[in-house]
């Protein structure tokens, strides 16, 4: 089997979306996407892309995503973070997860930022050993904290 990585273009956009609700099932929240096919495009192909993203093809077929946007922090500078790396299930350990990863290290390292971060959640265990294999710092001090869409709307200032 092999595997080619390339950037992501606009016609990926449909098999883009369509792991973006993999991962969701599989991490128990499909109903949590609401993105759409047209967000995605105006987001990562308007005049001003919020994201970028690679994908992993096996015989002419996308079988993974990563998926990145560029972050600040005010003590380091700029940083990847990677919003998501999903390899369909039927090619999971099979070296495409790898083989994503390390072509996103290659894009940190040409675009010359501080560093590079992303999530996984607590249970996720496949994932965990597949960053420790990187000698990647997980970090468990952290509250992630957040506000929905209906959050921002629905506020009401004093």
């Amino acid at each position: 089997m092999t595997t080619h990585i390339r950037k992501g273009t606009r016609t990926d956009l449909p098999a883009v979306l369509d792991l973006i609700k993999e991962l969701a099932e599989y991490e128990k929240a499909l109903g949590e996407v609401s993105i759409s096919l047209e967000e995605l495009e105006v987001d990562g192909f308007g005049t001003h892309p919020e994201y970028w993203f690679l994908v992993a093809e096996v015989d002419g077929e996308i079988v993974g995503i990563s998926f990145y946007y560029i972050r600040y922090s005010t003590w380091k500078g700029r940083f990847l973070y990677l919003e998501d790396l999903v390899v369909k299930e039927a090619y999971r350990r099979k070296g495409v997860g790898a083989a994503l990863f390390e072509e996103t290290i290659r894009v940190a390292q040409e675009i010359e930022v501080s560093g590079m971060t992303w999530q996984v959640l607590d249970w996720n265990t496949p994932a965990i050993d597949f960053y420790k294999k990187y000698n990647a710092d997980l970090d468990d001090g952290w509250i992630n904290g957040k506000l929905v869409k209906k959050q921002i709307t629905d506020f009401r200032f004093k």
